[in-house]
């Protein structure tokens, strides 16, 4: 986890989700925007694919999970440098909470951990949550905390 916390916050957390997509990092900006001007926190939350996403019969030698670590582990340092950028970051506590999953129930996990006023997403581009539902519906549906979806 990576905390940015400077003197004089006081009140609740904006959660945001955020993957390394440009999507995602406009939500990240628009939540840290909400934030700052209702005196909160930033709590972004980036969810690592779970290790059993490679079949060992499909990846015999590892190849395929190494790769995919690989990716993670890179998206994650460019959201840490995007998160922790001075530009980012001045006068906003912001928090990165790093989580391996699901990514609804990571995210709604963290928002309930941090007792947050409201979640932000960006809006899902790919056919699949288009037929199961984004993620923005799935937390919407939980009916918990107000959630903004961000183009």
């Amino acid at each position: 986890m990576v905390e940015h916390r400077p003197r004089g916050h006081t009140r609740g957390a904006v959660v945001v989700g955020v993957d390394g997509s440009d999507v995602s990092m406009r939500a990240a900006a628009f939540a840290a925007g909400t934030a700052r001007r209702q005196g909160a926190r930033l709590v972004a939350v980036y969810v690592r694919e779970g290790s059993g996403a490679w079949s060992p019969g499909v990846d015999m030698g590892g190849h395929l999970a190494a790769m995919a670590v690989e990716a993670q582990d890179g998206i994650e340092a460019e959201v840490r440098r995007e998160l922790l950028d001075p530009r980012f970051a001045d006068g906003l506590a912001v928090e990165l909470v790093v989580r391996r999953g699901d990514p609804l129930r990571e995210i709604a996990a963290v928002a309930g951990e941090a007792g947050a006023d409201a979640v932000v997403v960006g809006a899902s581009t790919t056919l699949a949550h288009r037929v199961v539902g984004s993620i923005a519906v799935r937390l919407v549906r939980l009916g918990r905390w107000p959630v903004t979806v961000v183009p």
